[in-house]
């Protein structure tokens, strides 16, 4: 066995337990929280014209939005298994238009 008390302390502490470790975090803080979507609205094709949306969803209130080329109806969904808020842009002008979540 070999003898090191004749050699110097370090100054610094050899285990380092500060916030600043390099350590892989499970829960980031600052990771966007995106909704839980249920398998029927993972499925449903979103910013795309007359794409089917699934049974579950529950309509909503219609509103009016003014585009350029005029006004289109928005209509609110949302669904009875996992929440999820949808609205759906009937705009035949757009053929990007269609589902799109909300919240």
């Amino acid at each position: 066995m070999v003898n090191l008390a004749h050699l110097p302390r370090p100054r610094y502490p050899l285990v380092h337990n500060s916030p600043t470790t390099m350590t892989q975090d499970l829960n980031p803080q600052n990771e966007s929280k995106a909704p839980a979507l249920c398998d029927s609205c993972l499925g449903v094709q979103q910013n795309w014209r007359r794409a089917p949306g699934h049974a579950e969803l529950v309509q909503g209130t219609n509103r009016q939005v003014p585009r350029k080329q005029g006004l289109v109806t928005v209509t609110r969904y949302v669904c009875d298994r996992c929440s999820t808020v949808w609205d759906y842009e009937n705009n035949k002008m757009d053929l990007h238009a269609g589902w799109s979540v909300v919240r």
